[in-house]
């Protein structure tokens, strides 16, 4: 039996990278999840949709409900949910993953996109949230895994560097989303609903991140694998551990203080290291 036999998921975002990773290892592990994202069959630039998450994840013996949302819609986050909710079950574990990443010059950055970002980074988790928590308060029980990055760290003036300024935006909505993270686990807590948020330490190679072609070497030199965060993000998804919520954890730390070995995303094989240029398959 798995570690999520039997639970709902719905995971945001997962029509390829991280997101499509975590959809397929929390599948390898008997959930039925639903997977939102925008593209359902095909996208006109980057690999990875909808449809083949799903096959994935049904060739693991796993059951896949693929809903085409578009998270920057209001009115489609309470749709998705209840989407969710008539084709699988109320929903056990949420995991918000879908981000809008825009690296510009601050003066750059319009209203559109301002909006986008805030849209899809902070408001959807948001409001995801307030759709799920009470059947989860009903139950007495429930998981939300909201996925962070980096660049929510405050950037330190002593080493300043150009990244900082271009990353403003998206690493201003993944703060918001941390102290949401917060103060969401602090308000749920006593409900038996586990919060937290979970992040690369320094990247994590996606067709996203290679598109965008801005993410810096020094992050690229600890980039961990789509696997490693599909670990992360289970470990968290599975734990029963009373003080192990509303945390602010980083992927490969979170690993080693769980003693947690990653696996592909099928679940049968371990890997050698979260890290992505060192994941060649234990021997």
């Amino acid at each position: 039996m798995g570690e999520l036999e039997g639970k709902v998921v719905l995971v945001t975002g997962a029509s390829r990278g991280i997101g499509a990773a975590i959809a397929k290892r929390f599948g390898a592990e008997g959930a039925r999840v639903a997977i939102a994202a925008r593209t359902m069959e095909k996208h006109a630039h980057l690999a990875g949709s909808l449809v083949q998450t799903a096959k994935v994840i049904e060739s693991y013996g796993g059951t896949a409900f693929p809903i085409a949302a578009d998270l920057a819609d209001s009115a489609g986050l309470d749709r998705l949910v209840e989407q969710t909710v008539s084709e699988l079950g109320p929903i056990d574990i949420l995991v918000n993953n879908a981000a809008a990443a825009f690296y510009l010059p601050f003066t750059k950055v319009g209203e559109k996109r301002f909006r986008i970002a805030n849209d899809i980074n902070f408001y959807a988790p948001w409001r995801l949230s307030q759709l799920v928590v009470p059947s989860m308060v009903e139950r007495g029980e429930g998981w939300i895994l909201n996925i962070s990055s980096a660049t929510s760290t405050l950037p330190v003036q002593s080493s300043f560097k150009e990244f900082d300024g271009l990353s403003i935006l998206y690493g201003s909505t993944k703060a918001a989303l941390e102290r949401f993270t917060a103060g969401l686990a602090a308000a749920v807590h006593q409900d038996g609903i586990w919060v937290n948020s979970m992040a690369p330490v320094g990247a994590v190679p996606t067709e996203g991140t290679e598109a965008l072609g801005v993410v810096p070497d020094d992050a690229l030199a600890v980039a961990e694998s789509r696997e490693a965060m599909a670990e992360a993000a289970l470990a968290l998804c599975a734990t029963r551990d009373e003080k192990l919520t509303g945390r602010i954890t980083f992927c490969t730390p979170i690993l080693e203080e769980l003693n947690r070995t990653v696996h592909t995303c099928d679940g049968k094989t371990a890997l050698a290291s979260p890290l992505e240029n060192d994941a060649a398959p234990h021997r």
